[in-house]
């Protein structure tokens, strides 16, 4: 205001009287004001600007009648437009100023240009209209960087295109106004049709930018939108860096509707997109709480949101908490509530990558995992992300190891089970080692970790059967053989036909063998999983539910799946002897398998206190370090023949702690 005031309150002392001004003025500042009652814009901030009709006219008015009778134009327009627009007083006066500085400075400059030489009266209108355009556009330009704080040059050249190909068209009509006015202002009035195709054009053009930016299901920004989105804030929160800013960061957040797939299925399609406005619409409510995040909707049940100016990964999985928060009370359509929720991602800038590609593939790595383990939100790190270099060699390395014939490191060792009550060895379970060539041994949960998303997990599944089922043949006394299964494995009649085919091979009873399941590989699709649980049981397998108590589905799933065990989670046994709650719970699943007919397995007994509260509260099968190490294959034979595992009111067990080279136990 105070530059606005400087460049133009000489040529207010000398402001016309009205007799002055003929009839063309009036027209000219009757349709500067009219164009701005209804401006060319669209809602959302990754559309095109607003595109403003009256510069035309008072941008003619200037040429003719100096400053002060543009700039009250002007502003006139100003207030009708931000009145119609619904713009903050402080952003209305900010605009009278701007455009009161562009007319201010662009008259300057063509009264400069016709006093060095008259006659360039044309160069001087088009160096007016750039000392305009530049006022305006670079007064925008500042009052963005002083109140955002965003980096300089990505601000400025991002739309300066645009912005000057619309501007400038509109300045250059002024030439043409402008002599209309002075010789025949009732030809003004044939501007008026051209002006409104002018405007129709513009709506069309700014609606193909605003489709091309939008989902049109939802309303929200496309995909396109938010690759300019993130790309915009990694230049500005780059500068931030710079500054020293502790709010230096932002995130990516990529969301996953859980069984949306189901409403589709059962409810039909046009439910299901009624359901994705309305969490589209519950999404931009919660992030409209912070002004300068995005939603944007990538396709099908997929969502993303922009989180800015973050200081760490904790700020960010608070937002992400209040994004699942805002999930949880049902959507209601036609009366029918449907349960939403989703599994969130999220990748930080800087720490998880610097561009869009990087921290959409890594936020993508994070919603998987939070999937997985059903933990709602997940921050990405390295030690889940099975498509980082290292884990695709890694798991190059496994695919190679199971098609040699030493196996590549790939081994089984056993762990007995014993009766409690008894001390009779009842069954082992195999579980599973890798010692890599060149990076050691290869913990059982990586391995899984790296095979399970990828067609390595039914060549790992295959390999352990067979090597199961072989040394099944070979040790006669072994009542029976537990085998870990994954997701991926009972999601087909495959491990059907290739258990049946090995039994067939070796010769061994169906009864001998048993196949261990989680939770989780029943929740990622229980219809599939159920139908190959039942042609195994009817084959004669026995089906355990492992880690249970972990879940949250337990009771169902006991009524409904063709078990023969339960295993009690290696976390409440280990914890029954000092946690009363833990010994409460472990009593409970004890019970209530009894009650159903099932045997329960402990696994994780590591001392003798624990022992002897399983066997007060029942439990039927033990496995853990306290009865004996993880065995080779070379060591199971000698350890059945010679074991004396302890019984309830017998002597004292032997101290069998494990020495630091064993290994994992799990």
């Amino acid at each position: 205001m105070a530059l606005a005031i400087a460049l133009t309150v000489s040529d207010f002392s000398g402001l016309p009287t009205l007799g002055r001004v003929n009839q063309g003025f009036w027209i000219m500042a009757a349709f500067a004001v009219l164009a701005d009652a209804r401006p060319v814009t669209l809602p959302g901030k990754w559309n095109t600007a607003a595109i403003f009709p009256s510069i035309c006219f008072t941008f003619a008015i200037m040429l003719i009648y100096g400053t002060a009778p543009a700039v009250i134009v002007q502003c006139l327009a100003v207030i009708v437009s931000s009145w119609r627009l619904r713009h903050a007083a402080w952003r209305a006066i900010f605009n009278m100023g701007q455009y009161a500085c562009a007319i201010g400075l662009g008259h300057l400059v063509y009264l400069s240009v016709l006093e060095f030489n008259a006659n360039y009266r044309m160069p001087a209108i088009v160096l007016a209209a750039v000392a305009w355009f530049a006022a305006k556009y670079l007064t925008t330009a500042l009052a963005i960087y002083f109140r955002d704080r965003v980096a300089w040059w990505p601000m400025v050249l991002g739309p300066l295109a645009a912005e000057a190909m619309t501007t400038g068209a509109l300045l250059m009509l002024a030439p043409a106004v402008m002599m209309n006015a002075q010789r025949r202002p009732e030809f003004l009035l044939a501007f008026l049709l051209p002006l409104i195709a002018v405007r129709r054009l513009a709506i069309m053009t700014a609606q193909q930018r605003h489709l091309a930016n939008v989902d049109p299901l939802t309303g929200l920004a496309n995909r396109k939108a938010l690759v300019a989105e993130v790309t915009g804030a990694a230049a500005n929160h780059s500068h931030l860096a710079v500054q020293g800013d502790p709010e230096r960061g932002f995130a990516l957040m990529v969301i996953d509707l859980d069984r949306f797939k189901r409403v589709n299925d059962v409810l039909g399609h046009e439910v299901g997109d009624r359901l994705l406005i309305a969490v589209g619409d519950r999404l931009a409510n919660t992030v409209r709480t912070r002004p300068g995040d995005l939603v944007a909707r990538l396709g099908g049940d997929e969502f993303a949101v922009v989180a800015k100016r973050l200081s760490d990964p904790a700020e960010a999985r608070a937002v992400a908490q209040r994004i699942e928060e805002s999930l949880i009370a049902p959507v209601v359509l036609d009366g029918l509530p449907l349960d939403v929720s989703g599994s969130i991602g999220i990748a930080m800038y800087p720490e998880h990558g610097t561009d869009f590609a990087t921290l959409f593939r890594h936020a993508d790595v994070a919603m998987y995992s939070a999937k997985q383990r059903g933990a709602g939100v997940a921050v990405y790190s390295p030690g889940v992300d099975t498509t980082s270099p290292a884990c695709l060699g890694l798991l190059g390395d496994l695919r190679r190891a199971l098609g040699r014939s030493d196996h590549g490191g790939l081994s089984l060792v056993y762990q007995p089970q014993i009766q409690v009550s008894t001390g009779e060895v009842v069954g082992i379970e195999a579980l599973l080692r890798w010692h890599h060539p060149t990076r050691g041994e290869i913990v059982p949960e990586e391995i899984i970790r790296l095979a399970e998303p990828s067609p390595v997990m039914r060549l790992l599944t295959k390999w352990v059967l067979e090597q199961a089922v072989a040394h099944l043949a070979a040790w006669a006394s072994v009542p029976r053989i537990a085998v870990n299964v994954s997701v991926r494995d009972l999601h087909n009649s495959e491990v059907v036909q290739l258990i049946e085919r090995l039994l067939r091979k070796h010769g061994v009873s169906p009864h001998r063998l048993q196949l261990e399941i989680t939770e989780s590989a029943l929740m990622a699709d229980p219809h599939r999983v159920l139908t190959t649980l039942n042609d195994l049981h009817r084959l004669g397998i026995g089906i355990a539910l492992d880690d249970f108590g972990t879940g949250y589905s337990s009771m169902q799933h006991l009524r409904r799946l063709p078990l023969t065990e339960v295993k009690i989670d290696r976390s409440f046994v280990q914890g029954m002897v000092s946690d009363s709650d833990d010994r409460a719970i472990v009593r409970s699943i004890i019970e209530l398998a009894g009650a159903l007919g099932l045997r329960v397995v402990a696994e994780g007994v590591e001392d003798e206190p624990a022992w002897r509260l399983l066997h007060l509260a029942g439990c039927d099968v033990a496995q853990g370090w306290f009865y004996s190490r993880t065995l080779t294959v070379d060591q199971v034979p000698g350890w059945l023949s010679t074991a004396t595992p302890p019984v309830p009111g017998g002597t004292r067990a032997p101290d069998r702690t494990p020495t630091a080279s064993l290994g994992s136990h799990a």
